[in-house]
């Protein structure tokens, strides 16, 4: 049974991410999850391929990109360059999205797509038998600590259902956006697998304790 925790760096204090990762990563983090926004793709800007180059010095746990940006064929190999193990990339960012999944995997990463709340599944299906993971936004992307979108848990139920129905379909479920106490066991009951986290692990002080609790309620709403 599959529940992975990924703190979103985006809600630490990027005065001392340093500590915040360490913090998380005593907590049980199991990965790490880094918003790249551009501010044209998403109204709001952030890090680049040089933090998660950083980041790639002070932990090894797996770490997730993001790409909320225009044109992410241009920054893929710098940040798989600067350490990333999954890239992520928005079907809504590029016409060419399985170009963009190709590029990934041929430089020895992990690759998925992302999909907005209004995105239909149909527009990504093609690509779920080469992708690893598919991230599906439960929030507009843009900004952090922003409410869950109740109505994406049917979505990720759905895709959960394809995933099942077809052999060669083999990649996992992550969920983005306003997951905390109150929403993690819907995703995790509807088949989502990887958790990313950001004010409800990053805005009070023990961590882990916020970490031990989201894993025990996705553990038990998946059993």
């Amino acid at each position: 049974m599959t529940v992975k925790i990924a703190p979103s760096i985006l809600s630490a204090d990027i005065m001392n991410l340093e500590r915040d990762v360490k913090l998380a990563e005593q907590a049980g983090a199991d990965l790490f999850h880094i918003d790249i926004m551009d501010g044209h793709f998403v109204p709001n800007m952030s890090f680049s391929p040089s933090v998660v180059a950083g980041m790639r010095q002070v932990t090894d746990k797996p770490l997730d990109v993001h790409l909320m940006i225009e044109n992410p064929d241009a920054y893929i190999k710098p940040i798989v360059d600067a350490g990333a193990d999954t890239i992520l990339v928005h079907a809504e960012s590029t016409q060419h999205i399985y170009r963009s999944i190709d590029l990934i995997k041929s430089l020895g990463v992990k690759a998925g797509v992302v999909v907005n709340p209004g995105t239909p599944l149909e527009t990504v299906k093609e690509l779920f038998p080469v992708i690893d993971q598919i991230l599906v936004m439960t929030v507009n992307p843009g900004f952090g600590g922003q409410k869950f979108i109740t109505n994406m848990t049917k979505k990720i139920q759905r895709l959960d259902q394809l995933r099942q129905t077809a052999a060669d379909d083999d990649f996992e479920i992550e969920v983005d956006g306003g997951v905390n106490n109150e929403t993690i066991a819907k995703c995790a009951h509807a088949g989502a697998d990887i958790f990313v986290a950001g004010s409800y692990l990053f805005d009070q002080n023990d961590i882990t304790e916020r970490v031990d609790n989201l894993r025990s309620l996705a553990v038990n709403a998946k059993q």
